[in-house]
């Protein structure tokens, strides 16, 4: 009765639109904190994206700065840095630490054959230990046989005497 009533009387129509105004304003509330948190995720994404462009911008310019100076790299690259006029300056005060690192290195070259062939004698270290021990033990043995020698060779001598002296 009520839904016929509706239709007839104005005071329903009234009714009707303020609970729809109430609907949609209770789905405005709803969506509202979601737009807003979408808002400050895509602002958050555009200022990201924009440091990000900054920093890309950044080492492109890098990059044609390079590829301008190609050939003068290519050169710098091939000639020695030795050679060159314009070398790092060193402090008047380390030229004796340079001085003494230089004949360091020097020394060191010079043995680094050796030092590579030390290196490379290392995993062959337990092998020699148990060559030396083989052959310390045979050393040993021999010590024991020549004591053994000198000792018939000093009763061979006695005997030797005594026949000469009878």
């Amino acid at each position: 009765q009520l839904d016929l009533a509706h239709k007839n009387y104005p005071c329903f129509e009234k009714f009707s639109e303020m609970e729809k105004t109430a609907n949609i304003r209770a789905e405005i509330n709803e969506v509202q904190p979601l737009l807003l948190s979408v808002t400050i995720v895509s602002t958050f994404q555009f200022y990201f994206i924009g440091k990000k462009c900054e920093i890309l911008q950044d080492m492109n310019r890098h990059l044609e700065a390079i590829l301008r100076e190609k050939r003068a790299l290519r050169k710098r690259l091939i000639k020695p840095r030795c050679q060159e006029s314009q070398s790092l300056p060193i402090e008047a005060t380390f030229h004796k630490y340079i001085v003494d690192l230089l004949a360091e290195a020097v020394t060191f070259i010079g043995k680094f054959e050796s030092h590579l062939q030390s290196m490379r004698s290392i995993p062959q270290i337990p092998s020699m230990v148990k060559n030396m021990e083989t052959a310390l033990t045979k050393s040993e043995l021999l010590v024991l046989e020549l004591e053994d020698l000198a000792e018939q060779i000093l009763k061979w001598r006695e005997l030797q005497e005594d026949v000469y002296s009878d």
